[in-house]
């Protein structure tokens, strides 16, 4: 399925992925169900319940593409993003600083606020258009800022007006000389936020890759990742391989040299895009292997990054030498972790993951909940499809709830499996949730600290140090209360109100 990098907008997930939002019954039904194919021609004929988007009764939470493209723009240096909205969009900026102080704390960046504008349109822009205090923003943020680089995002607002962006974008690059990329991000555009991600993804790879890269660098890997530590030097440099970390923070030079690479491998395939672009305008091969979550992906991961880059001569011996190194703590965290019962709550692949890890440790999964799920990559690529690999794997997981983090369906499906622990991705909302019902919470917000071998035993050691706050949060919920009726405290199926319509 090809990328179309001839537009200034990225198709949304649900129109290239067939992404669902709304779905309950066992992984494995989720995964025969999908096929990953494309839509939902196939139907749901196999026990699960996949749920139109109508039919759901309401949304208590959302999050917007905008605020996922805007953010990973903003962290981009030496940008200035313009946010084309009203002002109460930019309030998400907040969160991007407090992100990209902490990504400059581990990754010894030099610490300076990210810039970011708002046009701030008001009721007088809705009726007679925005696009003069559009001109105005970009000049303004020339002539404070100097970048090298200037972001244009979209909104609601400006789509309800009808604003023509990339003629402003074309107008003002002319005249000030740099980059002045539009990202189309309404937030009504999809139903899920990840499509936010493909927005960035799309402006990058139109704009800012080198396109005509001037020499191939045999041992530079572009590593598409969400942000984070840099876990995958000490895996890729004993192969000969230089990371090239992109998103999760990047210097345009990081960004142009993409295309020089000689693969690139991605972390999480909600990521995907970018990969599946440069291996389709560039000629940068994209690694086909599941994510390197547990001792035997990493093997695999490992061993096809070494095929495609030709370096199968060192992989076995940095294999065996990592199995060796984590195999005494391994076997002890396993030993700690014998009986006890976990969920997960994060989006698709990346919870796919994380449940693979638990089952590598040896703890008992029942029930999960995942934000959105794909039924494709961008690749097509039946070797991406995450789900299908963790049901052959590691066994099916009977209760695999699909909702994009609506708390009441949550809370209904945290009844049900009654774990001992929670690992979860957004710790603002289901990590609030889950310790308010009385269970410990380990919320990860960068999937890197799962990865590789090493993940195992970061994850691994973090739920020994949780185990022990169960107290505190039974306490908690002795002194909670939820603003629902008795009897949906009492559901344990996150769909019951729409049962009877699936």
């Amino acid at each position: 399925m090809a990328i179309n990098l001839k537009t200034t907008q990225a198709e949304t997930r649900e129109q290239r992925l067939g992404t669902i939002t709304h779905w309950e019954g066992s992984a494995d039904q989720l995964a025969r169900d999908s096929a990953f194919t494309h839509g939902c021609e196939k139907g749901c004929d196999n026990g699960g319940r996949r749920l139109c988007e109508q039919n759901a009764p309401f949304a208590q939470a959302s999050m917007c593409a905008e605020n996922i493209a805007v953010t990973n723009a903003t962290i981009i240096q030496d940008s200035v993003v313009i946010q084309h909205s009203p002002i109460g969009c930019a309030v998400s900026q907040s969160f991007t600083c407090r992100y990209y102080r902490d990504l400059a704390a581990r990754r010894g960046w030099e610490l300076e606020d990210p810039q970011s504008m708002c046009t701030n349109l008001a009721e007088q822009d809705m009726v007679f258009g925005g696009g003069p205090k559009l001109e105005d923003a970009i000049r303004e943020a020339w002539q404070r800022h100097h970048p090298r680089v200037i972001f244009v995002a979209t909104s609601c607002a400006t789509g309800i007006i009808g604003d023509d962006v990339d003629a402003a974008a074309a107008r003002l690059e002319a005249e000030i000389g740099v980059p002045v990329v539009p990202l189309h991000c309404e937030g009504f555009k999809s139903k899920h936020w990840s499509s936010g991600w493909d927005v960035i993804e799309h402006g990058i790879l139109r704009r800012l890759v080198g396109r005509d890269p001037g020499r191939k660098q045999e041992d530079l890997i572009n590593v598409i990742h969400l942000g984070g530590s840099d876990v995958f030097t000490p895996l890729l440099r004993p192969l000969g391989l230089r990371a090239n970390l992109v998103m999760g923070g990047n210097t345009l030079e990081r960004l142009a040299e993409m295309s020089e690479a000689s693969a690139s491998v991605t972390m999480c395939f909600v990521l995907s895009y970018l990969a599946t672009g440069l291996e389709q305008e560039y000629g940068v091969p994209e690694i086909k292997a599941p994510l390197p979550y547990g001792l035997g992906d990493t093997d695999t991961w490992l061993r096809e990054i070494a095929r495609v880059t030709r370096r199968e001569d060192r992989v076995e011996a940095l294999i065996a030498s990592e199995r060796a190194r984590v195999e005494p703590e391994l076997s002890r965290l396993r030993k700690a972790l014998a009986g006890k019962k976990g969920f997960v709550a994060a989006g698709a692949a990346f919870a796919h993951g994380l449940l693979a890890v638990l089952r590598e440790l040896g703890v008992q999964v029942d029930g999960a909940y995942s934000f959105h799920h794909d039924p494709s990559t961008d690749s097509g690529d039946p070797r991406q499809d995450t789900l299908s690999h963790l049901v052959e794997t590691w066994g099916d997981i009977p209760n695999f709830t699909v909702s994009p983090d609506q708390h009441f369906q949550a809370h209904a499906a945290l009844q049900r499996s009654r774990p001992d622990f929670v690992i979860c991705r957004h710790s603002d909302s289901m990590a609030v949730l889950s310790a308010r019902i009385g269970i410990p919470v380990l919320p990860i917000f960068y999937s890197n600290d799962g990865l590789g071998y090493e993940g195992l035993l970061t994850i691994g050691r973090a739920i020994l140090r949780i185990l022990p706050r169960a107290r505190f949060c039974q306490d908690v919920a002795v002194h909670s209360d939820f603003p629902y009726q008795p009897w949906w405290l009492q559901q344990t199926d996150p769909f019951a109100l729409v049962s009877d319509l699936a």
